[in-house]
């Protein structure tokens, strides 16, 4: 997650952002997008077909091996090892995401940044101009969700820019880079549209959110 200085400079990057272009910039941090109970069991019975295919093999090149345990040498290793990968999948994310299926990553994560900014009442500035930059971490995932004031003027592809970079960042280091990198986009992309401020500049929090779980 992000540290405490990391937040400080986040929150000023905002506030600088925002003060050029007028649009306001709320970004998070969630740990996981949903709790994904399936990817334990995934583990588990992944590593118990390939550690039963092991056994039956063995037990066709060598039927002597089991001996007089023959139950004992066949049920063990298969839940040993089926119990070591669901393990596994609770205590390492990177092997955990080898059981998502990117279709369920990328619902879960959209998902989330949509009712994210529902929650915190993104969608209730004066001037409808409000972006939310998502990053979840155990997804690997940046989502951005824009309010319909800025559709008119931001296209489709300058969202996906901004989530590109984000992205980038995020595969080459940590959060609080990958914010910064999608920020930089951001204010670039605005300023380009023509962006500037009128009104007030300052309807929502500066400071990143943040979540330990969904």
């Amino acid at each position: 997650m992000l540290t405490s200085s990391d937040k400080e400079a986040v929150t000023a990057r905002v506030a600088a952002l925002e003060a050029r272009t007028g649009v306001q910039v709320v970004t998070a941090v969630v740990d996981k997008a949903d709790h994904y109970p399936e990817l334990p069991w995934k583990a588990f019975a992944l590593a118990a077909s390939l550690a039963g295919l092991v056994v039956v093999t063995l037990d066709l090149m060598r039927p002597d091996w089991t001996g007089e345990y023959v139950a004992f040498a066949h049920v063990l290793p298969v839940l040993g090892a089926a119990g070591a990968s669901a393990l596994a999948a609770i205590l390492f994310p990177a092997y955990a995401r080898v059981f998502l299926r990117p279709e369920r990553r990328d619902q879960r994560a959209r998902h989330y940044a949509h009712a994210l900014f529902l929650d915190h009442d993104l969608c209730a500035t004066r001037t409808r101009r409000a972006v939310l930059l998502l990053v979840a971490r155990f997804e690997r995932k940046v989502e951005l969700v824009a309010d319909r004031g800025l559709h008119d003027d931001v296209h489709a592809d300058d969202w996906r820019s901004v989530v590109a970079a984000t992205t980038s960042a995020l595969s080459r280091g940590g959060c609080a880079a990958a914010l910064f990198a999608g920020l930089d986009r951001l204010e670039k992309v605005l300023t380009e549209r023509g962006l500037r401020p009128h009104g007030p500049i300052d309807e929502l929090p500066d400071e990143p959110l943040e979540a330990a779980r969904a």
